[in-house]
């Protein structure tokens, strides 16, 4: 079976099926400048909801413990990978050692002026800058991205620009949504960072992808062609008798 015979399968099988958000939905070919984010959580949310990594739809994490709500629509790059080199390039930029990946996609908050009344779906975000969250050791940076063309946020290229009280919110909420009162704070806010800096971490995330999944649509293909043949052998083997 050719290129063009699998091309031509693989739009079938779309029409057919959803894609898993985080590896069947492309990042988009403007990427890092402007990404396509799966949108888990919104502001009125009072459960945090999460992609179930194997099936691909959403499911309940947890209900929010207290009053802080997401300030953002809130979610991930689909294939992004945090793991060695965004562990390396976190090392690198705070000086600390034995941080690793937090095994997920990478996480992104859109700002938007607009309403939006649910989660579950797909934007396109142009990304401005970042925090860089350690949680628990690992590497759980957060891009920050203004929803493209927004009215209010689009004008926005860099998170300097951003009014100090957003900057603020964000940095409340991811600082404390995962924190009991009397609890040590788990999570840790190193540095604020810009927009070059986000674009390498989404860079990075795209390589640690590439080597943990980027052969993905290869391997399935394959297993396509052994479905096949296994197919193909059991019809002669009927014809013989």
């Amino acid at each position: 079976m050719g290129q063009e015979a699998y091309d031509k399968l693989w739009k079938l099988i779309g029409l057919r099926y959803k894609s898993h958000p985080w590896h069947g939905i492309e990042i988009g070919k403007r990427t890092p400048r402007v990404v396509t984010s799966f949108i888990e959580v919104i502001p009125s949310d009072t459960v945090k909801y999460e992609v179930d990594k194997k099936t691909g739809y959403l499911k309940i994490d947890r209900p929010q413990k207290f009053s802080n709500i997401v300030p953002a629509l809130y979610g991930f790059i689909p294939q992004t990978y945090c793991k060695e080199q965004v562990a390396a390039y976190c090392m690198e930029k705070t000086g600390k050692t034995d941080i690793i990946g937090d095994d997920d996609p990478l996480d992104i908050c859109v700002l938007t002026e607009r309403e939006v009344t649910h989660g579950n779906i797909i934007v396109k975000a142009k990304p401005i800058g970042g925090f860089r969250m350690l949680d628990g050791g690992e590497a759980d940076d957060k891009i920050i991205a203004v929803l493209e063309n927004d009215e209010v946020y689009g004008k926005w290229n860099d998170v300097s620009e951003l009014p100090p009280s957003i900057i603020n919110r964000l940095q409340h909420y991811f600082l404390t949504y995962k924190q009991l009162p009397g609890d040590k704070p788990k999570c840790e806010i190193t540095h604020t960072y810009g927009r070059a800096e986000a674009q390498e971490v989404i860079r990075r995330s795209q390589i640690d992808y590439n080597k943990a999944y980027g052969n993905l649509e290869e391997v399935m293909s394959m297993t396509l062609m052994e479905a096949f043949n296994f197919g193909q052998r059991q019809q002669d083997i009927l014809k013989d008798l």
